[in-house]
């Protein structure tokens, strides 16, 4: 009887310590108990590539280990980090390739500068860099070009809402926003302007026009589809975040699948495309759906060019 409850004891002091360690150095944790506890999942990388003349400027490709020259393309995920536009790393997100590449996909994971070596714009401008990469180049690694799905954590969902709801981003790139499948924001800033936090006033505190720089103020009907999940205990960015996006949205006829939950902080829909978290299906479960039906529902490649 003692020895069971003292393993229930370290049980929980080790599922406090691995919480906590998650809190404090995030993905980087995150990946390798998604390594440990999952394993690889038979996803490997198939291509690393540089989108600018800056170390961050960088983006790699995910794949299944055994790819064949016959099979179909596949539709495709471009994630993009988190950590308040001034910290992250592309290679910490590994977790999210070996969640989402056995579902189906393939996944790029995209980085992009952070401050203080750069600030609005060029976080976004880093963002479509990597979509008009993608779009280029997915082909030959066994991708549709034309079903690419974005998503992002917090700063990342900030992106991708960025450079899907505003044309000017892809169009400088030569691209299109329209032809993006779909848009995936998890625990995402989308109206935090007057800037009331140190790292937005870091990152868009110098902008001409400070409400130029909030996806709030792009909002159309005609935006690619947007599935906006948000946990109700979540201090980092207000859930009102996803709420306000999403009713501007659905008031102006577009489409927008708007989730909170109760009881989830800032960092917990990230951890459910982790193992062991993914185990419950309830947020990844809403993230695979909402990819394949957004990419189901776009013509295959031969049919649009």
């Amino acid at each position: 009887m003692w020895g069971l409850a003292v393993l229930a004891v370290l049980a929980a002091i080790a599922g406090l310590a691995l919480y906590l360690a998650i809190q404090r150095n995030g993905p980087a944790v995150l990946d390798a108990v998604d390594r440990l506890t999952g394993g690889d999942r038979k996803v490997t990388l198939h291509e690393r590539a540089s989108i600018g003349e800056f170390a961050r400027q960088r983006l790699a490709v995910y794949g299944p280990e055994d790819r064949r020259s016959g099979d179909l393309p596949r539709p495709v995920i471009l994630f993009v980090h988190g950590g308040s536009w001034a910290s992250g790393d592309p290679d910490d997100y590994g977790f999210v390739a070996r969640a989402l590449v056995p579902e189906g996909f393939l996944v790029v994971l995209a980085g992009y500068r952070l401050y203080p070596e750069s600030s609005f714009p060029e976080m976004i401008e880093d963002t479509a860099r990597a979509v008009r990469w993608t779009r280029e180049n997915i082909a030959r690694l066994g991708g549709d070009p034309d079903r690419i799905v974005l998503a992002g954590h917090s700063a990342g969902a900030y992106n991708v809402a960025m450079v899907a709801l505003d044309r000017q981003w892809l169009g400088r790139e030569g691209q299109s926003a329209d032809e993006l499948a779909g848009v995936i924001g998890l625990s995402g800033p989308y109206d935090f302007y007057p800037f009331t936090n140190q790292s937005a006033r870091n990152s868009f505190g110098s902008a001409s026009r400070p409400a130029d720089t909030q996806p709030i103020s792009f909002v159309r009907g005609d935006a690619p589809p947007l599935l906006l999940i948000h946990g109700e205990e979540d201090t980092t960015v207000k859930p009102r975040n996803s709420r306000e996006l999403a009713r501007r949205i659905v008031e102006a006829r577009g489409v927008a699948s708007l989730h909170t939950f109760a009881g989830m902080d800032h960092n917990r829909p990230l951890l459910a495309l982790a193992s062991p978290w993914r185990s419950d299906p309830q947020i990844f479960g809403l993230v695979v759906e909402f990819a394949r039906s957004s990419t189901a529902s776009v013509p295959v490649q031969g049919e649009t060019r």
